[in-house]
């Protein structure tokens, strides 16, 4: 059996252009997005601080505190109309889904499954019509330029390989690799709900606090103001990266590829192992068509 080194795997580089260029808009956009969103939060929160504290200065008595909070929410109105305008997580979404559509016909046509099957002469051209409407179908991903070939050398070599090369660089590229990537991120997801869950907590019951602390004029500001300001920064946080149900689609995908790989990993014909393959790139679609959906609407 071939080494792992030895293996005409994928990597990167060796993606169709479609592919890389999807990937990086997506991961562009969703840096925007995401910093767009935690900034406009952080403005929100700021205009909360702002407001339960008056300062006046000068002969007109001018509010120093209440200008600033007028500043803050204009900062964040700017910031939720530019969000609004540019849509970056309509392009994060829409860029990720063509990214991962390339990438599993890929290894498809790479390890010679359907709809490419080995000998297949007309398997390039059904391929790259394929990425094609792929890319018309999404027409709002806007793409930055790429020089890589829709068909790479290694994606040539690999699907003329004999099929225990095919299949052992399969398992161990495609299936094992996007197992692992699944297992580490639904534990990283669980962990960082329950750090929010927990904070949140903790949070009202600092709210709490204040209250009663105002309440007995132990304080003269709203501090409970302040925190459920807070509260509802991190909840809208958690909300927009979908912690919980992101770990939970991991966790089911993550079971399902390792029956997959148990299935994969036996002495199979062509015919059988283009089915095998067909089944564990279904269960790698399912999981981005629902990560989608979930972010979509």
């Amino acid at each position: 059996m071939a080494t792992t080194d030895q293996l005409p795997n994928l990597d990167h580089g060796d993606y169709p252009g479609l592919f890389q260029a999807a990937d990086a808009a997506s991961l562009h956009q969703q840096r925007s997005y995401l910093r767009g969103v935690r900034f406009r939060l952080v403005l929100t929160v700021a205009a909360a601080v702002l407001a339960a504290f008056t300062l006046r200065i000068g002969g007109a008595g001018i509010d120093v505190f209440a200008l600033g909070t007028a500043l803050a929410f204009v900062g964040a109105m700017v910031i939720q109309l530019a969000l609004v305008g540019s849509r970056p997580d309509q392009v994060w979404y829409e860029g990720r889904a063509l990214a991962e559509s390339v990438k599993t016909l890929t290894w498809r046509y790479a390890v010679a499954a359907q709809p490419f099957p080995a000998g297949d002469e007309q398997a390039d051209v059904e391929f790259v019509k394929r990425i094609q409407a792929m890319h018309r179908d999404l027409p709002n991903v806007h793409l930055g330029p790429t020089t890589a070939p829709p068909i790479s050398e290694r994606m040539r070599e690999l699907r003329a390989a004999p099929l225990a090369v095919r299949k052992e660089a399969y398992l161990t590229g495609r299936v094992l690799d996007q197992q692992d990537w699944y297992a580490t991120k639904a534990v990283y997801h669980q962990q960082r709900a329950r750090i929010y869950r927990t904070t949140m907590l903790v949070m009202e019951v600092v709210g709490v606090a204040g209250a009663l602390a105002k309440a007995t004029g132990v304080v003269d500001f709203d501090l409970a103001g302040i925190v459920a300001a807070m509260v509802s920064a991190v909840a809208a946080w958690t909300a927009t990266r979908q912690r919980a149900a992101t770990a939970t689609a991991y966790v089911v995908a993550s079971h399902e590829l390792g029956v997959i790989r148990d299935l994969i990993d036996r002495d199979l014909d062509e015919q059988q192992w283009s089915a095998a393959v067909v089944d564990a790139e279904s269960a790698i679609s399912r999981e981005h068509t629902m990560w989608h959906a979930n972010r979509a609407h």
